[in-house]
């Protein structure tokens, strides 16, 4: 987990102090990427960037193809560019190198060419090769694509990277010819609701949404101050204080994943989970499947094979509240509808 001395000193995911929601929703993601991702909604300088950046420090090593633009796997079809896939039909030899997962970071000017990638028609048309300039989203298969701001961000840019994680591929069309990349990322979002909402079609395609707040108690507050200080007065010595932390954490994730197959969850609680989203009028279906996945996720990282009643309650709000239609004249956070709602048709949970 230690950062060279080139590189740019990561804060320690195990260092962060409070903000549980947030590591919650990053952790189940990275857990089942198929949850889709995580939206984070919160106030200027709670942490949100530098807890995403500490979960990509956190994880493992994977297996890419050397010198590949899409970090092909060299053992998934699924994730595989087609040129990776000519090369293993042809039986030709695959060289092969263990890199960290990429996190790719869109900035907010971005245009759709950068973010997709070009076709050099020119080069097309006279070569009769397809030349293809790979984007951001090339970069970021296998990976995080981190959107700071995303309400800020073009519609139809939110659009397009909302249709490839759906998807897990990217197609470029240009005057008749087409090319097709793999482009399977967990995409997190971030903004600050002062600065405008996310339309409710968008918001619904994030698999979780995370609520982060300023924190209030003094002790806590001073306990970030003197975190933060103390790693930027060293950041080495800092991070090797949480180096044992950060690898037992590292390998339950791995573990948890590994586990993630077997995890079972009753037909008992699959029914009250869809009851508890027909009842709150949730649209569509994704809020059931979401919850279903967030709480297997949460049960293999608490080291069970069985979903609880308790998972599904933690789990609920990061799924639903941003599902729910907006009233203009209830007050009352939408994630605490979730829990009163969970308690009428599970019951009380210990």
């Amino acid at each position: 987990m230690s950062s060279t001395k080139s590189e740019r000193a990561v804060f320690p995911f195990t260092a962060i102090v409070g903000q549980e929601e947030m590591k919650l929703a990053l952790l189940l993601n990275v857990i089942d990427p198929k949850i889709g991702g995580v939206m984070i909604m919160g106030d200027r300088g709670t942490g949100k960037s530098t807890t995403v950046r500490a979960l990509v420090d956190l994880l493992p090593e994977i297996e890419v193809v050397a010198n590949d633009p899409f970090n092909s796997d060299p053992n998934n079809p699924q994730f595989m560019s087609n040129e990776v896939r000519d090369m293993i039909e042809k039986k030709q030899d695959i060289p092969v190198v263990k890199t960290k997962i990429s996190m790719v970071d869109l900035p907010l000017g971005a245009t759709e060419d950068r973010v997709c990638g070009t076709i050099d028609l020119e080069k097309a048309l006279t070569e009769g090769v397809k030349a293809f300039e790979p984007g951001l989203l090339a970069k970021a298969n296998r990976g995080i694509l981190y959107v700071d701001e995303v309400n800020l961000l073009d519609d139809h840019l939110v659009d397009v990277l909302l249709d490839a994680a759906a998807s897990g591929w990217n197609t470029v069309e240009r005057e008749g010819i087409s090319i097709s990349h793999p482009a399977r990322f967990i995409l997190i979002g971030s903004g600050n609701p002062e600065e405008g909402e996310l339309r409710p079609q968008l918001l619904d395609r994030f698999g979780m949404h995370a609520k982060v707040t300023t924190v209030k108690d003094p002790e806590l507050r001073v306990q970030i101050v003197d975190q933060r200080s103390k790693f930027e007065e060293d950041p080495e010595s800092f991070r090797q204080s949480y180096e044992t932390s950060q690898q037992n954490l590292s390998q339950q994730i791995k573990e948890s994943r590994d586990r993630l197959s077997k995890i079972a969850i009753s037909h008992e609680d699959r029914l009250r989970i869809s009851q508890v989203c027909a009842e709150l009028d949730v649209d569509g279906l994704r809020g059931d499947i979401v919850t279903h996945r967030a709480a297997k996720a949460l049960a293999a990282l608490k080291n069970r094979l069985q979903v609880t009643p308790k998972d599904i309650f933690i789990v609920m709000p990061l799924c639903l509240r941003h599902r729910l239609r907006k009233d203009p004249l209830e007050s009352i956070d939408s994630g605490l509808l979730v829990q009163e709602k969970f308690s009428q048709i599970f019951g009380l949970i210990s």
